[in-house]
């Protein structure tokens, strides 16, 4: 096997490993929303015990990209298929430990009444923040930046609702002082949604680096 060989069969597991852990980290969004919705404590378990799962996934293809760069030495885009490697992993495990963020505020506000508006609107943020993971992993593994640049103009319907949420969240707050609590738990979680939205921006300003070389902010 040549010196090529050898690198392209280790950054192809590079890159395997990578989407492992990114429908990892997806899978953890789903289940961190359903667990709050559905006020499932067993389903938010869950989720915070995945996230050791995760941390296994970010050492080792951390360690992975490391030994890459230390023996191959990879110069142009090999260099910059590394880097957005190490890139979307950073991103990825961030994502993961909001997942679990949400997860433990749903633990505090178990068994409190989650009704209204605001509430009704929290799927969305859930659906459209795991919907850009999913198709930022697609844009990597497709090599497509337009894929990648469109993904990313779904944050703004992500912020749409954060602050419309917001602003309903602390009016409820305002009305009833009993719903304080919980009403701080779920500003909380919006706001770990709308970093995750930001996070798969992320992936997808590192794929458009990736195939087109240029670093361009799409959020």
């Amino acid at each position: 096997m040549t010196t090529r060989q050898v690198f392209e069969k280790a950054l192809a597991g590079v890159q395997s490993d990578i989407l492992r852990m990114g429908a990892l980290a997806e899978r953890m969004v789903h289940d961190a929303v359903a667990a709050l919705m559905n006020q499932d404590a067993g389903l938010a378990a869950q989720v915070i015990a995945g996230d050791e799962q995760v941390d296994q996934f970010f050492r080792r293809i951390e360690d992975q990209c490391i030994a890459l760069i230390a023996t191959q030495h990879p110069v142009a885009r090999d260099l910059r298929v590394v880097i957005t490697g190490i890139e979307i992993l950073i991103n990825l495990e961030r994502m993961s430990d909001y997942a679990v963020d949400i997860a433990q505020a749903t633990m505090c506000i178990s068994g409190s009444c989650l009704t209204g508006k605001a509430v009704a609107q929290i799927p969305r943020m859930g659906e459209l923040a795991q919907r850009m993971l999913k198709e930022g992993l697609d844009a990597y593994v497709q090599g497509d930046a337009d894929k990648a640049r469109a993904m990313c103009a779904l944050d703004d319907q992500v912020d749409y609702i954060f602050d419309y949420v917001h602003g309903q969240l602390t009016a409820a707050m305002q009305e009833d002082p009993g719903f304080i609590n919980a009403g701080v738990q779920l500003a909380h979680v919006i706001r770990y949604l709308e970093r995750i939205a930001d996070h798969a921006t992320n992936v997808g300003e590192a794929v458009v680096y990736l195939i087109t070389g240029e670093r361009r902010e799409l959020n």
